[in-house]
This record gives C-alpha cells, sequence and structure tokens, in this order.
C-alpha cells in the first residue's frame, strides 16, 4: 500500500485531492497536514511513498518544507501544489528537487500520472537501494589480519577524497574489492563505477572503448559509440590491468587525467568529463617504466595514493572467515544447507601455499563443500583441496 501525505491549508482542496485518490486506487492510504509545519512534523514520525505540498501555505510555506524534508529523507518524491501566480516559483521547486508540480485547481488526469509517475520513481529509487546493498556485499572485504585492517584505515582516509589511487597486489588478491570499497565510500557513491579490464580488451581496441568513436571511425564503427569515461561521468572508473594498456591509450588517459577532456576516437571535438581514476595492475610499474613498456609521467598521475594488497600466504590469519564467508555464500547459492568446516581442515588450509590467492581459496572451497562430507574433514581437505 502506498502512503501519500498532503500537505495543504486549505481544507476544501484537500478534500477533493483525498476524494480522488481514495477513489482512483484503493491501495493509496492518504493522510492530511494542514499547514508546513504539521506536515513536516508527520514527515519525521512517519514513512511516506508521495508528498502533496501546496506553496503558499501558513507558518512554514512550501519551499521551505521542500528544502527540510530533501535534508531528512530525500528519497521521498514531492510534488508542488500551485495557485495561479505561484507556476513560476513551482518551476524553480523542481530545481530545488520536487519531482514536480500540479496547478490549483487540479486537473484530475494531470494530478493521477503525476502521482503514479511519482510513486513509480520512488519504487524504483528503493529497488536500486537494495540492488546496491547486495552489489556492496559482493564486495565486501572479509578478515580482520593487521594487512588488511591498515587498508581498511587507508579506504576510509582516502575515499572521501578526490585522490586518484594506483592498487597493487598480484592476481586473485581482491584489488577490485579494494576498488569498489573507495567508490562506496566516496562522494560519488550515487554516480556509477564504471570496470574496464585493460588486459582483456585487444591494443587496437582499447581507444575506442575507453573514449568512444564516432561513425565510420573505423571499418565496424557503424555509429556514434560513447565510452567508459563518458559513462563513468560523476562517479568512478576503475582501470584494471592498467600495466597492460598500450602505450597510445597511455597518452590518451593521461591528457584526460590531467584536462578532464576526451576525445572519441575519429573526431576533432574535446569532451568534458568528471571522473575519479582509481587503477590497479599485478605488474611492477617502475621495472615497465623502465623497460619503456609504461610511461613515467602516467605512473606519476595516478601513484596519488598506492595501496598494496597482500597475498593470501601473508595474512593467513583471515583464512577461517573467509572461509566461513565463501561457504555462507555458496550455499546461499546453491540453495543448499550450510556446511562447517572443522578446526583440523581449517588449520591444514591455513597451511596451504595459496598461489592463486583469495580466487583459489574461494574455489578450494566450493569444490569441498561438493565432494566433502556434512561437516568438511581434515580428510576431506587433503583428498579435494590438493593441486
Amino acid at each position: 500500500m502506498s502512503k501519500i501525505l498532503i500537505i495543504e491549508d486549505e481544507a476544501a482542496i484537500r478534500r477533493v485531492l483525498v476524494k480522488i485518490l481514495s477513489e482512483e486506487n484503493d491501495t493509496y492510504k492518504v493522510e492530511e497536514a494542514e499547514d508546513g509545519a504539521q506536515g513536516l512534523e508527520k514527515v519525521k514520525n512517519e514513512d511516506y511513498d508521495l508528498i502533496l505540498c501546496d506553496i503558499k501555505m501558513p507558518k512554514m510555506d512550501g519551499v521551505e518544507v521542500l528544502d527540510a524534508v530533501k535534508k531528512i529523507k530525500p528519497e521521498i518524491p514531492m510534488v508542488m501544489i500551485s495557485g495561479h501566480g505561484d507556476l513560476e516559483t513551482a518551476v524553480n521547486t523542481m530545481r530545488l528537487g520536487a519531482f514536480d508540480y500540479i496547478s490549483k485547481p487540479p486537473d484530475l488526469n494531470r494530478l493521477l500520472n503525476t502521482v503514479r509517475n511519482a510513486l513509480d520513481r520512488k519504487k524504483l529509487v528503493v529497488e536500486n537501494k537494495i540492488l546496491k546493498k547486495k552489489v556492496s556485499k559482493n564486495y565486501e572485504m572479509i578478515g580482520d589480519s593487521e594487512a588488511i585492517n591498515q587498508i581498511k584505515g587507508m579506504i576510509d582516509k582516502v575515499a572521501p577524497t578526490e585522490a586518484r589511487v594506483l592498487i597493487t597486489g598480484p592476481n586473485g588478491t581482491g584489488k577490485e574489492l579494494v576498488a569498489h570499497q573507495i567508490h562506496e565510500k566516496s562522494e560519488r557513491s550515487s554516480g556509477p563505477i564504471i570496470e574496464v579490464n585493460c588486459a582483456a580488451i585487444p591494443s587496437e581496441l582499447i581507444e575506442s572503448e575507453l573514449f568512444g568513436h564516432i561513425k565510420g571511425a573505423f571499418t565496424s564503427a557503424v555509429k556514434d559509440r560513447a565510452g567508459k569515461f563518458e559513462a563513468a561521468d560523476g562517479g568512478t572508473i576503475f582501470l584494471d590491468e592498467i600495466g597492460d594498456m598500450s602505450l597510445p591509450a597511455q597518452a590518451k588517459v593521461l591528457r584526460a587525467l590531467q584536462e578532464n577532456l576526451i576525445q572519441r576516437v575519429g573526431a576533432d571535438k574535446d569532451i568534458k568529463v568528471n571522473v575519479r581514476v582509481v587503477a590497479a595492475t599485478n605488474k611492477d610499474l617502475k621495472k615497465e617504466i623502465e623497460e619503456g613498456r609504461f610511461r613515467e609521467d602516467l605512473y606519476h598521475r595516478l601513484a596519488v595514493i598506492l595501496v598494496k594488497v597482500p597475498a593470501l600466504n601473508d595474512r593467513r590469519d583471515d583464512i577461517p572467515a573467509l572461509v566461513e564467508h565463501f561457504a555462507a555464500k555458496i550455499a546461499d547459492e546453491q540453495g543448499s544447507a550450510r556446511k562447517t568446516f572443522s578446526k583440523q581442515a581449517i588449520k591444514l588450509l591455513q597451511e596451504y601455499d595459496w598461489t592463486g590467492n583469495i580466487r583459489e581459496l574461494r574455489n578450494v572451497v566450493e569444490r569441498l563443500i561438493i565432494l566433502g562430507g556434512s561437516e568438511i574433514s581434515e580428510n576431506d581437505v587433503k583428498l579435494f583441496a590438493s593441486k
């Protein structure tokens, strides 16, 4: 049931709105407030899916109510109710965050369409928040070792800034988790995080992938296409395995970092972008610079903050927590009962040489859950975890 609050000082208008909404849909629960102060008090104490708010009211006008609601419950869409002389103010309220406005006396179809659209918007916002929480769980950093706590502390300090971050570490250590945590805890968290695996894109296509292209720029360019930098505008772009990027592409990335400008392949027009760059690599970039495969000026642009993710062998204290996390996640994915691991099994896993790091551990846990007994034993580990 959708809960709607009407804030309106004219009793006759309130009655009309309540009648229209109640007769239109029996799933609408409509409440009333006779002035802005009373309405705001209700908003503080109740959850609403939509607010219809008059602009000119005693004690507290609609613009003040809008401003206050956006500070305490910004997810609630507000539709402003305007008299004939308030139209300019009504339009201005949309710049301040109002969903829409309707004029007095309310037109039936316009009112109902606006209400439906606003409620759909609220539903979408809620669904996006739920989805975002699920995505965030996928990028949760598990562990309480000294090495991981140092990284968590660094993320908390770095994330709220606009500083560029270079994440280093072997394959499978979870560099992408660090990138996502930086984004989630940043001022850009409401914007997108766009991932680019530089090692997976052929060198002849990397520029088009990053910066887009115009129709006819090359044989298969049949239409204009925006690149990843444009897609990440207002958010974060995560350049994974940047050590594998070609030198021509590196030069264009350097320009994007220096000037916040990109140029689509085949175009001569600059496009302004506002992105935060987080990069990652498993390579020694200083060695790559010495051997002429990576630009030193780009390295210094990227490595404002350096975060080194340790190998699993250097954080064995985290293995019990990681095993428990993966076991629970795999059980949820497969819809099966969760299996436990004996102390001896965990001890043996802590003694393994994890050359594949977290990724390898996850695979081994899944194999043990599928092939092992109801409780994973030391013998199960010896039988099924061997390389």
